[in-house]
């Protein structure tokens, strides 16, 4: 087998992962950050084993990028929704105090970081149950597997969160 070159395989592939990249992502900025990403990874991977068919790897890649690009985007869209009169305080004519909006990144980056550390399949379930609001029932037929498999991926995740941030319910 060959090694493959990335440089070839950006020319021949590029153009089509954008498009694909756009479609799931809905806006140019994020395709382009997950297209640099997914290049990235695939530098990653391919300098740890063997690859038979590139442009379809390049594309698992990328599906996988965009789904945690979007996990992501979900993610911390929920946990900015439900602000009480006390978050409002801290808003001076539609902005927030630069303090808070500091500490609030630092937290969602430390939070976001707690869930990525989680396995796949854990941190599937945790944004399927605590970002989407499914129902454990509805999680474990979307993925095929038991409720009780969904309930112990969400007692992992959920102690892993807490040991890792503070409280991720």
């Amino acid at each position: 087998m060959q090694p493959i070159s990335i440089d070839a395989l950006h020319r021949s592939e590029s153009v089509k992962l954008r498009r694909f990249l756009l479609r799931m992502l809905g806006n140019p900025t994020d395709a382009a950050d997950a297209h640099q990403e997914t290049y990235l990874r695939m530098l990653a991977a391919l300098s740890r084993t063997q690859v038979e068919q590139p442009p379809a790897f390049l594309f698992q890649i990328a599906h996988n990028v965009a789904l945690r690009m979007r996990n992501r985007q979900r993610f911390e869209g929920t946990l900015f929704k439900d602000l009480n009169d006390a978050d409002l305080a801290g808003i001076v004519d539609g902005y927030a105090l630069p303090e808070r909006q500091v500490i609030a990144r630092q937290e969602l980056r430390r939070l976001a970081a707690a869930v990525d550390e989680l396995p796949p399949r854990c941190r599937e379930v945790f944004l399927l149950a605590r970002i989407d609001g499914l129902a454990n029932g509805q999680v474990a037929s979307r993925l095929g597997i038991s409720r009780n498999m969904v309930e112990k991926h969400l007692i992992k995740a959920l102690l892993h969160c807490r040991r890792r941030f503070g409280d991720c319910s």
